[in-house]
């Protein structure tokens, strides 16, 4: 750079400046604290904590739902819908299975280590000698990403758990090494490795996540870091993977068409979407531009020669010399990241740009002297990485100090679920609320007809998780006492609304083809021969009353036709059911 630092187009700057005692002690320590990180993440699942209840908390249900029909023997996507990549369902599954007694918003999220961990080791197990002094330096934010279950974005002004946005945040976390390993990893071997399982797992966790990866690793094959040999290579090692998981499961397939029937529901909201993204994100990328801004005037003398090289000569070699700059690799990881959060309700932004910045931070900060434009560059480097570090570590300090005075919720039929707790007076609003609703149903009815909810933040409301939390409480007991007085069991539940936790909860089975987490907006696709026939058999549908919503009122209706010969009765103030004809 002009003003600071050349840069190498083979290497990432100048490493090995510390003595190799030190740079061993520093590698060891990255170790230490990347493979140490498994023992509290255990230690935390094997006891009954409890988390404060937040925004959107029954997302987390859908993964409880996919796991008890995994654990029941069905498969993702070929036996039921998923709005994202099956694979954040199946270890969820495991981690279910494993920690029976783990805190779900924990478990959930820190479920992203079985393919998080591998890769980030595989990013330190390659890293070159003169590299490995900034292990340390990888390691650190990408645990602590890893650690605090937080998105970067608040959803309430009061502090509370994000039991929502977990696929977003898993996809963040596996591109965190990623573009690690593109920047840092020499190893050719451990390289190919890292790009192909990378890119599996996030072909089977979220679509763009997968897109988004590509197009890293496009830039990276046109920046020089990825020979054609190796590239070729790449991609034809997760192809021999998808062909080896395909061909005895059907998978793939599956899943492929599925991606496209969401692609063609939610084909209109592509563009607000991208306003969404950078309206969200305004912070992080402002600052991402404003330094490309300044690292393309640092750079300018330097990018003006190597243009007047590649004009005379039209190399690819030429092309890569240029590309291959923390500027220009942070043009790519910037545009990855806006297509990739055009998509999110919420994840951890942008955090997997942290390897470049590391690169530039070095660079200057190595360069012998803190000029303008060293100082400029280190102010924007902290700009861009210190607000989502601060913001979720805060965000974790309020959500488990701030709470101190929260109440557990009681209930007798929500297992690991139910371990959330809330100030007692979003408890009191919600009892309050739920009579509310069932004392004037007609009203909300009349309201959900409309369109509208009683309130547009209804699901981030903590009143509301936790009446609904309640409500099923009260739902499970209704069905048991109603199995009692029937002498009958009902086997296959099912719910006309966003979550189905009923099946996991009663230790029943769930309907083959039916949406996990079905938003009728967005994700519930129409319905076909398979579908009719499994809600047609259905022995018990819960249709929730409180209150009434437009989501719920549109999936009834979808379900209205293979329901029909189902006999509709009031089981709780804030449930009703359809009952199968068997049990007339």
């Amino acid at each position: 750079m002009a003003d600071a630092v050349e840069h190498s187009t083979t290497g990432v700057g100048r490493g090995g400046r510390g003595s190799d005692r030190l740079t061993s002690r520093a590698y060891r320590v990255a170790w230490l604290l990347l493979l140490g990180s498994i023992i509290p993440v255990v230690m935390l699942l094997v006891m009954p904590l409890r988390a404060p209840i937040g925004p959107m908390y029954w997302d987390t249900f859908t993964y409880y739902d996919a796991a008890n029909r995994i654990l029941s023997g069905q498969m993702p996507v070929r036996d039921f819908f998923t709005p994202a990549g099956p694979l954040g369902y199946a270890i969820a599954a495991f981690w279910v299975w494993a920690f029976p007694n783990g805190q779900p918003t924990l478990l959930l999220h820190w479920s992203t280590l079985t393919v998080s961990l591998p890769l980030m080791a595989l990013v330190l197990a390659g890293l070159p000698q003169e590299e490995r002094p900034l292990a340390i330096w990888l390691v650190l934010p990408f645990l602590l990403f890893s650690l605090l279950s937080f998105n970067g974005k608040e959803y309430s002004s009061f502090p509370g758990s994000d039991g929502f946005a977990y696929y977003n945040r898993q996809t963040c976390l596996v591109l965190f090494p990623l573009v690690a390993g593109l920047v840092f990893v020499r190893h050719r071997l451990m390289l190919m490795t890292l790009i192909i399982t990378s890119m599996l797992a996030l072909f089977f966790l979220k679509i763009t996540g997968f897109v988004a990866a590509g197009l890293i690793c496009l830039f990276a094959f046109a920046a020089g870091r990825l020979r054609l040999k190796d590239a070729v290579m790449a991609a034809l090692g997760f192809a021999v993977a998808l062909a080896m998981i395909e061909l005895p499961t059907r998978l793939v397939s599956g899943y492929a068409t599925d991606v496209l029937l969401l692609l063609g529901m939610n084909s209109g909201t592509v563009l607000p979407r991208v306003f969404q993204a950078l309206s969200i994100n305004f912070g992080l990328v402002a600052s991402l531009s404003l330094l490309i801004l300044v690292l393309m005037w640092a750079d300018r003398s330097v990018i003006r020669a190597s243009l007047g090289q590649f004009a005379a000569q039209k190399s690819s070699a030429t092309v890569g010399a240029i590309l291959d700059r923390p500027v220009f690799w942070l043009v790519a990881l910037t545009f990855a990241g806006v297509a990739f959060e055009t998509q999110n309700t919420a994840s951890q932004a942008m955090i997997f740009v942290w390897p470049v910045l590391l690169w530039i931070a070095r660079d200057f900060w190595s360069a012998g002297k803190l000029n303008q434009t060293a100082i400029t560059v280190l102010a924007l480097v902290g700009a861009i990485y210190l607000p989502p570090v601060v913001n979720i570590a805060e965000r974790t300090a309020r959500a488990y100090i701030g709470t101190v005075g929260n109440v557990v919720l009681v209930h007798k039929h929500l297992g690991t679920l139910g371990n959330v707790s809330a100030r007692p007076q979003v408890v009191e609003r919600a009892q309050t609320m739920a009579a509310l609703y069932a004392a004037h149903r007609a009203t909300y009815e009349d309201v959900a007809r409309r369109g509208e909810m009683p309130s547009a933040l209804l699901y981030s409301d903590f009143d509301f998780q936790i009446m609904h939390l309640m409500s099923i409480d009260s739902a499970i007991e209704a069905i048991r006492t109603l199995e009692a007085q029937k002498g009958v069991r009902f086997e296959t539940l099912m719910t006309l609304d966003f979550a189905n936790p009923f099946p996991w909860l009663m230790g029943r089975r769930a309907p083959l083809s039916i949406t996990v987490g079905s938003d009728p907006f967005r994700a519930v696709p129409p319905l076909n021969m398979a579908s009719q026939k499994a809600v047609g058999a259905v022995d018990l549908a819960l249709l929730p009353t409180c209150p009434p919503t437009p989501a719920v009122a549109k999936l009834a209706q979808h379900f209205a036709q293979p329901l029909a010969q189902h006999r509709r009765v009031q089981l709780t103030q804030c449930y009703d059911v359809y009952l199968h004809p068997k049990f007339n």
